[in-house]
């Protein structure tokens, strides 16, 4: 307990961090809660005397009146003021969330494709929106206001000891056991908080991968297992928010009974004060302060629970934003160099990989021992079963993942010493699944690069055979495509992806597998749009197809990770290896 205690209090002092950017917002709302706090026990006084003076004994009708439009003006202050706290206290909170959100989407936009291989997605959507939205009300509802009810606190009873000593003494009789019973009711508020927490992410990422993944769900039937078991997920997320509802249930009633007790206190030992020479009457304008001090005492001792508990929510949270924040070892680590000809020649040295650093001290490499050299402006094959380590050579060309072992140069220059904006900006790929953005066929194509032009999109869609079928959809170049293009065909998003790459102008081009799940008038198409930006330029072609590579100036063969073969199409079909067996297999049958 110990130790998580200190673990929050070092997540908390971080968080408060970020507040030294809005010092303006902050001190007008702390100055707008001191003011509120002072006025609202002192107002309870006023009323007291008031009572006193003018009520009880019946006199100064006028002075009467003064002071209770003094007390109506005081409380219309109060308003105004609980106004400004609360309004500056939310616009810091909303200041240092949107900070901390582009934070950490920055940061997660470093990172290696490794990192999204081993973590969900709907997971980092939790951070990115549920966690920050929890750490929000630590600002907003938290932290100003534990401080305002701390010191109402401790103004309330410094008036009542100063009024009454005596009498304070016996109302503070429950305030032991209210304590007690807060700091059990925190402990369960903290548990059921990293339960719910946790229970979050899990129903966010099993959403995110169901609803992305729907047609595979309805493709094999598998609606009513997949219900059942976000059945069994949403009932843990419940599960955890009925224990949170379960210690709320308690507790406050429970303060409520205590506040009652102590208001039974004062009437019962006002009665017993009394004497011959002193009637309730006299005692009315006491009465009066102390029972609204009572209310006082008790709301932010129970409020303070209460905030204490957002900030267990929120420090929570923020625990699980810091700790992907400081994930440090994941993130890309490039060079700075902006100098590099890649129109020189591609040299791969000694190159062994492996997807994990575990894997790799076991020897399991995806790719090893590849020497390769390509050739500037030629254009390079890879072929080979699935699971080779074809697109895993493309990868670390664009450094998605790191190898391990052996260099990769580009003229000369490793590309680990490159800036890596600069590396992935002269690299345009193809893929076999083309990922497009919910926005128009436009913005999809120029990835909203301002510099990119509305004719340079037409032109290229013209030269890749595109423009025709964009023309006949509704709104042309300014139609909205849906989630991920799902509104066009497989053909028609590979279409998109060569215009991509056509206006981008990569030095080096890679496709990979792009014409493997098209018809055979979007291949041609594609077929077309290949020959165009292949040519005097740098590229390299993945294929299972072998009918689409024949007239690559090499063709690499990979096995298992390493190059088996490697030359012209001619001259592997005579070198009769393992290629040749590829090709028997794909136009003749035969082994």
């Amino acid at each position: 307990m110990s130790n998580a205690k200190s673990l929050n209090f070092k997540v908390f002092k971080r968080l408060l961090s970020y507040a030294g950017a809005y010092k303006g917002f902050f001190a007008l709302a702390a100055l707008a809660t001191l003011m509120l706090v002072v006025l609202s026990p002192g107002r309870v006084m006023l009323m007291g005397d008031v009572v006193n003076d003018y009520i009880s004994k019946g006199q100064n009708a006028e002075l009467l009146l003064f002071w209770t439009i003094v007390i109506v003006g005081i409380l219309i202050v109060e308003s105004v003021l609980q106004f400004l706290s609360s309004y500056f206290s939310s616009l810091l909170a909303q200041s240092i969330i949107r900070d901390l959100r582009t934070k950490l989407f920055s940061h997660l936009l470093g990172f290696r494709m490794k990192y999204f291989d081993k973590n969900s997605i709907g997971g980092l959507v939790t951070r990115l929106v549920s966690d920050l939205e929890a750490i929000t009300e630590v600002f907003s509802a938290g932290l100003m206001n534990i401080a305002g009810d701390l010191l109402m606190l401790i103004i309330t009873v410094s008036l009542m000891f100063y009024t009454n000593w005596e009498l304070t003494l016996y109302v503070l009789i429950p305030i032991p056991i209210l304590l007690i019973a807060t700091r059990i009711f925190a402990r369960a508020m903290r548990k059921s908080y990293q339960l719910e927490s946790t229970q979050v992410g899990k129903l966010n990422a099993f959403v995110q991968e169901r609803l992305t993944g729907m047609n595979l769900v309805q493709l094999f039937n598998r609606q009513e297992k997949e219900y059942a078991k976000f059945t069994e997920i949403n009932a843990g997320h419940r599960e955890a928010h009925i224990k949170a509802i379960w210690a709320n249930s308690i507790f406050f009633p429970f303060v409520e009974i205590l506040s009652s007790l102590s208001i039974a206190f004062l009437y019962v030992i006002v009665v017993f004060q009394l004497n011959p020479n002193l009637t309730l009457t006299d005692k009315f304008g006491e009465i009066t302060a102390f029972t609204f001090w009572i209310q006082m005492m008790y709301r932010p001792i129970r409020q303070l629970a209460d905030r204490f508990n957002v900030l267990q929510r929120g420090t929570v949270r923020a625990e699980r934003v810091f700790e992907t924040l400081d994930i440090e070892d994941q993130i890309q680590k490039a060079g700075t160099s902006t100098y590099c000809d890649f129109e020189g020649d591609i040299k791969i040295s000694d190159l062994y990989f492996a997807y994990s650093d575990e894997a790799a001290e076991a020897n399991e490499w995806v790719l090893k021992n590849i020497n390769l050299t390509i050739e500037s402006g030629k254009s390079v094959a890879f072929v080979g079963a699935t699971g080779a380590g074809k697109s895993s050579i493309v990868n670390l060309l664009g450094r998605f993942y790191e190898y391990q072992k052996g260099q990769i140069k580009i003229s000369g220059i490793d590309i680990l010493n490159l800036e890596l904006q600069f590396l992935r900006k002269n690299i345009a790929i193809v893929l076999q699944d083309v990922f497009l953005f919910s926005d128009t066929v436009l913005h999809n194509i120029t990835l909203n690069d301002a510099t990119i032009t509305r004719e340079q999109v037409i032109e290229a869609a013209k030269a890749v055979g595109a423009h025709e079928f964009i023309m006949r959809l509704p709104n042309n170049y300014d139609y909205e495509v849906g989630e991920r293009g799902g509104v066009l065909s497989v053909g028609q998003r590979q279409l998109l992806a060569f215009i991509r790459a056509y206006v981008y102008n990569p030095k080096i081009l890679i496709l990979d597998e792009a014409t493997s799940s098209v018809d055979s008038e979007s291949e041609l198409m594609i077929q077309k749009a290949t020959e165009l930006l292949t040519q005097g330029r740098t590229s390299i072609i993945i294929a299972h197809r072998l009918s689409t590579i024949q007239n690559a100036d090499k063709i690499v063969v990979l096995e298992k990770g390493e190059i088996m073969e490697q030359g012209t199409h001619q001259e592997l079909l005579a070198t009769d290896g393992y290629y040749k067996k590829l090709f028997d297999m794909q136009f003749t049958g035969e082994l």
